[in-house]
């Protein structure tokens, strides 16, 4: 097939569908009629010679064929986006873009305080709104342009997106300071087994590894209580006597304002990498470098 043959209309049409599953919300994406969107599938249906979606309870669903095709085509269609727009400028200073960026809720106990700092001097008028990971497709909204950028640590965003590792960190182990161990300056496996746990269980994450990591090398945990997350962990840990094993920076974090103590954890465990990821649509915009360059300036450990 040459390209000759397609109308980029019609991809414009499969990257809604493949987005928003249902013709009558393409259709008001992209300010036409459903009959409109119809015929546009029909003409495309007929060009690659592939149902592409099928009607189903959850709506059209992709075609193995249409999932292939989806990376390439978001890819293709996000650098032309770009080279269209590449002499558009942005200035800090006096801007008052929006950014959507996908965050941990790591993230956004870490990262959201140190930002908004750095943005109230450098770009005043310029306002983030945040989404968790697990609240939404990450990697659909970011092939619609719905989210900017998404931080932390990610598994699921490694293939077909841009990235930049912002640092690394080890797992520590985080705690009280009326827990007995707070007196300790270094926690055995035995303590550590001894203990009573918190166990965060944080979809859509790759934190589960730590988890999973103990368990193969037969460290048994008294776990007296389990949470999907990990907002909650300083208010639970300052009034008990559970131990949480958490990233070191979370720990830092944490620490003074809810008068935790952080040691280093006995389980040889490897140092995780949390990266800022962006995608194609958005690598030569400039609103999204300079934010990405400003997560680096400030966050980066080179």
């Amino acid at each position: 097939m040459e390209l000759k043959d397609i109308d980029l209309n019609l991809l414009l049409v499969f990257e809604r569908m493949l987005v928003e599953k249902r013709v009558s919300a393409v259709a008001e994406s992209l300010g036409l009629s459903q009959p409109a969107i119809s015929n546009a599938l029909a003409r495309l249906r007929r060009l690659l010679g592939d149902e592409l979606f099928l009607r189903t309870a959850r709506g059209m669903e992709p075609t193995a064929f249409a999932l292939q095709l989806a990376e390439p085509v978001a890819c293709a269609m996000g650098t032309l986006h770009s080279a269209l727009n590449q002499q558009s400028v942005f200035e800090p200073a006096t801007s008052t873009r929006g950014f959507t960026v996908a965050m941990t809720d790591i993230g956004e106990i870490y990262f959201t305080p140190l930002l908004m700092e750095a943005l109230s001097r450098a770009a005043p008028g310029v306002t983030i709104s945040t989404v968790r990971n697990t609240a939404v497709n990450l990697r659909d909204e970011m092939e619609a342009a719905r989210v900017d950028l998404a931080i932390g640590l990610l598994p699921q965003l490694k293939a077909g997106m841009f990235q930049r590792r912002l640092f690394r960190q080890r797992y520590v182990c985080l705690f009280g300071q009326g827990h007995p161990l707070a007196a300790r300056k270094k926690i055995t496996q035995k303590d550590f087994s001894a203990a009573e746990h918190l166990l965060v269980k944080a979809a859509g994450t790759g934190h589960g590894q730590a988890d999973e990591l103990m368990a193969a090398q037969g460290i048994v945990r008294r776990v007296r209580l389990t949470v999907p997350h990990y907002v909650a962990i300083g208010h639970i840990l300052r009034s008990t006597h559970m131990v949480a094993t958490v990233p070191e920076r979370l720990a830092q974090s944490l620490a003074e304002p809810f008068g935790l103590v952080w040691r280093p954890h006995p389980v040889p465990l490897p140092q995780i990498g949390i990266n800022v990821f962006w995608h194609a649509r958005f690598h030569r915009d400039p609103g999204n470098q300079w934010l990405r360059g400003l997560l680096v300036e400030r966050f980066s450990e080179g």
